[in-house]
């Protein structure tokens, strides 16, 4: 084990990247960048964690801020209920402090096993294995252990192991390693086994079965929806509703829609869209009249929208709608353009 860590400090401090949550420890900087590394690669990360941290510099700021804010910079990400997450949290945060244990730090919204680890590990120095799609990849390897490690038995046994790496050392650059040989070397298609550190020991090196660790987690079957919009205007603005009809984006502000889960895609449909799992086929429409109530939207004038709806769902159907004249000026009722309904569609069999 000593031998491992050694080798493993000694590879980092020669390869390790120079990203920018790597040159602090302040502990609001480095949650706000593992929140942003899920799901996300490092390179695409930097600039909109550099921006956030320009726009919210401080947990006090971001606190202070309207959740439109957050989640107009959050644009571009995905996953928008982690910025909904870190905006409760920095709430908490600002009124008590961040804790420095990650069993404490598991108390506030959005912080899991994985994240309350690294922060604690990273900014202050407790001795806490973190656990992240790469550490799993790198210890599943080296040990040759296949186990479900979405399930809590699995989890808890590649937890056991990663513990047992920052034993009587410093956590935070053995994790640091961990992951990035994950991230760099040890790559879940084409591993460079002759450039990992670890490669001695590794059990799934010996055997050549470098692919089947870890095992794969059966995917989520894609599910194809139809999606109806409804567009309302009204002077200039678009009227918004809280979606609670579809299962993706749930709960933000979308313009009115139906929504009907089917099995094969629609013959025709003005634009296509993924979230997850889900094949969304989409069709704009006019509106219905049990949609025009007023009281039950929220008006947004078109250069306001991002704040209020910066998902690239709504940016698709914003796009494809100007190309058919929509956003013309002339345009103040809830009446879309005569052409508007007999244009823009894309036939299934060309899609």
């Amino acid at each position: 084990m000593k031998q491992e860590q050694k080798s493993l400090l000694v590879w980092y401090s020669l390869n390790s990247r120079d990203l920018p949550w790597r040159r602090t420890k302040d502990p609001y900087k480095i949650w706000i960048s593992e929140i942003m590394l899920q799901q996300t690669r490092a390179a695409a990360v930097i600039p909109y964690y550099e921006n956030f941290l320009k726009r919210f510099p401080t947990v006090q700021k971001l606190a202070r801020s309207k959740i439109e804010s957050v989640l107009e910079m959050w644009s571009g990400l995905g996953y928008y209920s982690r910025a909904r997450n870190i905006h409760k949290a920095a709430q908490g945060l600002h009124k008590n402090g961040f804790p420095k244990t990650y069993q404490e730090l598991l108390s506030f919204v959005g912080f899991g096993p994985y994240t309350a680890r690294a922060v604690a590990s990273f900014a202050f120095g407790q001795s806490a294995a973190v656990l992240d799609g790469n550490v799993i990849r790198v210890l599943s390897r080296l040990r040759g252990v296949k186990v479900e490690w979405w399930t809590t038995g699995g989890r808890k046994e590649l937890q056991d192991l990663a513990d047992k790496m920052v034993e009587s050392v410093d956590s935070a650059p053995i994790n640091q390693a961990m992951m990035e040989v994950g991230a760099t070397v040890c790559l879940p298609l084409s591993p460079n086994c002759l450039l990992c550190p670890l490669q001695a020991n590794c059990v799934a090196r010996k055997s050549g079965e470098q692919s089947s660790y870890p095992l794969k987690k059966v995917k989520k079957k894609n599910e194809i929806w139809h999606v109806k919009l409804f567009l309302q205007t009204n002077k200039g603005q678009i009227g918004f509703c809280k979606n609670t009809t579809v299962p993706f984006l749930r709960n933000e502000l979308l313009w009115p829609l139906q929504g009907e889960k089917v099995k094969t895609k629609p013959k025709s449909y003005h634009f296509k869209h993924s979230v997850t799992h889900h094949e969304i086929y989409v069709e704009i429409s006019t509106v219905r009249p049990s949609l025009r109530a007023k009281s039950s939207l929220v008006w947004v004038q078109t250069d306001k929208i991002k704040k209020i709806s910066p998902f690239s769902f709504t940016t698709k159907a914003i796009k494809h709608a100007k190309t058919m004249g929509f956003f013309d000026t002339s345009i103040t009722s809830n009446k879309l353009p005569k052409h508007f309904e007999a244009s823009g569609r894309v036939s299934a069999s060309k899609a």
